[in-house]
């Protein structure tokens, strides 16, 4: 599968020939630098690379024979020369920025590959919006693979999305050039169940020739497990835990494991390579969701890959998690994820395997970055008014919109709490005692506990609607509240405060500005982050939207939040598919059970 800008391998085969041949000489010569080939796992000294329309035409120890006069020489100075890198599960409107500006943001880190599910915007827009993510990722200088999005909702009948995804709708996208399979299918418990619709979707998919990408959130290894993977999901990228990896590749899954701005699970999971030396083959590395501060500051997937050498892992067999693994499990081992004859000449230049400092890119034989510097231009889509203003509340809202009533008499109530959980995308399901006074309940008058108000603000329809329930875990003191339109996976709007007259102004504010970001405290604006498009991005450049994202983070420190990346964590205290308790337009979710619970579970009698 290829995009229809970059032409195939038959399409430049007689090119390749004639270079590799020595009848005509190559674009593009690497000199002289160390060959990491990551079929063999070796390390080759002194070898160069010949590249011709954007492709591999010679890796061997001497390409001066297929060198000419206009032929641009690359010293490699003893270098490693290794396959630009691949993420292979994620989601680009984590980035806060448009696949552009994304682009634009890692490819100075090496990632030349990207496998992306658009179900953030398929659940504001639809079929439009994950089109939209589609065309520009195409116009993109590096490889932007979209996988169409399964769940809208991700939960049928415990949320309300602003659009609904149908198997009729990822038929019609296996057609588009840009499409590489079906997006990680949430609905785990659908599927186990026999669920005709998800099973349509699934059998499109693999009719087309596709991968099925899965996501299998429960710790449950038995019967539902077996299930679901007798339908159809390629991978899983939920495991938190070693015996999660193991149990993944041994059914014939590939272990996807990701290390995010907010999720920390490569080192619990790569212990089954690195200690029970199961094959790494079936092992891949991803990122899931990365903010702009994390891309801008931390990089992308020359991140995870250090961070899996650093957890103890050979940086060959890293870089192949990284490439190859990838590649291979989409079908794409003959076109990306090594430097071999035919493939896409994406390759990084750098002269450490394991701190790996990214010193040059080339993506489809150009230099795209230089010394942290992109040199490329990553063409931008005329985004559409339809793809904007799409924060509707249908009124003004107010304090009383966020309180929640005691029963008639109770003087304090037993209430049901999203417990949060640092670096994991899971919450505990927690229960604490709650302050009754004037009638209402008031969490942050409880003694001992940082418990306080959530609420999920419906968004895409103007109904009105908020839905409020409790939080634990963020630590904030004082009268404040944050709201933010990215609320995965319905992306309504989800607003954390101390008090309920804070709350009411950011949501406003958001309504004010067309979606994205903001923190109130004692009725003032600290930090606003803009995402005009679809309320979940913004076309500004990558590094003024993690300046923006920066002040947000130190807004809510001065809060006093300590948690680490603690904005991933609120935008998915609606994301019904992964346990134990989060929030939506209709209520309390446990997801243990796939069941509605109330946010008041007593009240002792006064």
């Amino acid at each position: 599968m290829t995009d229809i800008a970059f032409p195939s391998w038959p399409d430049v085969a007689p090119q390749l020939i004639e270079v590799a041949a020595g009848r005509r000489p190559a674009d593009t010569v690497i000199r002289k630098g160390i060959w990491v080939n990551v079929h063999t796992r070796e390390q080759l000294p002194d070898h160069d690379i010949a590249i011709v329309a954007g492709r591999i035409a010679y890796v061997g120890p001497d390409a001066s024979y297929c060198t000419g006069p206009d032929t641009e020489v690359i010293e490699a100075n003893g270098r490693y020369m290794i396959p630009g890198l691949c993420d292979a599960h994620m989601h680009i409107e984590s980035g806060m920025l448009t696949p552009a500006e994304f682009a634009r943001a890692v490819i100075p880190h090496g990632t030349t590959s990207m496998f992306t599910d658009p179900h953030e915007i398929a659940n504001v827009l639809g079929l439009e919006g994950v089109r939209l993510m589609h065309d520009e990722a195409l116009l993109q200088p590096v490889n932007i693979f979209t996988q169409m999005p399964s769940c809208a909702p991700s939960a049928p009948g415990l949320e309300t999305t602003g659009y609904e995804i149908t198997a009729e709708d990822v038929a019609e996208a296996m057609s588009w050039p840009g499409i590489i399979g079906l997006g990680e299918m949430m609905n785990f418990p659908g599927v186990a169940a026999g669920d005709p619709k998800m099973l349509a979707e699934i059998a499109a998919t693999q009719r087309a020739g596709k991968t099925v990408g899965g996501h299998y959130a429960s710790p449950d290894l038995g019967p539902d497990f077996a299930a679901y993977v007798a339908g159809g999901p390629a991978d899983d990228h939920e495991g938190t835990c070693e015996a999660d990896a193991i149990a993944r590749m041994r059914q014939g899954m590939r272990a996807m494991v990701r290390l995010g701005s907010a999720w920390y699970d490569v080192e619990a999971q790569i212990t089954a390579i690195t200690e029970k030396g199961l094959d790494p083959r079936n092992f891949i590395l991803c990122t899931d969701d990365c903010h702009s501060g994390t891309l801008v500051n931390d990089g992308h997937m020359n991140r995870v890959v250090r961070h899996a050498i650093d957890c103890g892992c050979d940086p060959v067999i890293a870089l192949q998690m990284a490439t190859i693994n990838t590649a291979t499990h989409f079908g794409l081992e003959r076109d990306i994820g090594s430097l071999t004859p035919g493939r896409r000449a994406d390759v990084i230049l750098t002269s450490d395997l394991k701190t790996l400092p990214i010193e040059l890119v080339i993506a489809r034989g150009q230099i795209a970055a230089k010394d942290g510097e992109i040199t490329v231009e990553c063409p931008h889509l005329d985004w559409p008014e339809s793809a904007r203003g799409t924060v509707h509340l249908g009124h003004q809202l107010s304090a009383e919109d966020f309180e929640i009533a005691a029963p008639e008499g109770a003087n304090a109530v037993t209430a049901n709490v999203i417990g949060m959980v640092e670096n994991q995308a899971p919450t505990k399901a927690l229960q604490a005692e709650l302050p009754v006074q004037n009638g209402l309940v008031e969490a942050t008058m409880a003694e001992g506990g940082d418990t306080c108000q959530i609420a999920l603000v419906e968004r895409h329809r103007a109904t009105g609607g908020v839905t409020n329930a409790f939080v634990s875990g963020f630590g904030y003191k004082g009268p404040m509240a944050m709201a933010s339109t990215v609320a995965h996976d319905s992306h309504h709007m989800i607003v954390v405060g101390t008090d309920r007259d804070q709350m009411a102004l950011a949501a406003n504010r958001l309504a004010e500005v067309g979606g994205g970001i903001t923190i109130f405290r004692d009725g003032a604006e600290l930090a606003l982050v803009e995402l005009p498009i679809a309320g979940l991005m913004s076309d500004s450049p990558a590094t003024e939207v993690a300046a923006k994202a920066q002040k947000m983070v130190e807004a809510m420190e001065a809060c006093g939040c300590k948690l680490n990346n603690a904005y991933m964590q609120h935008s998915l205290l609606a994301l019904v598919v992964i346990p134990e308790l989060r929030i939506s337009d209709l209520g309390l979710v446990d997801v243990r059970s796939f069941e509605q619970i109330p946010v008041i579970v007593s009240a002792p009698s006064s």
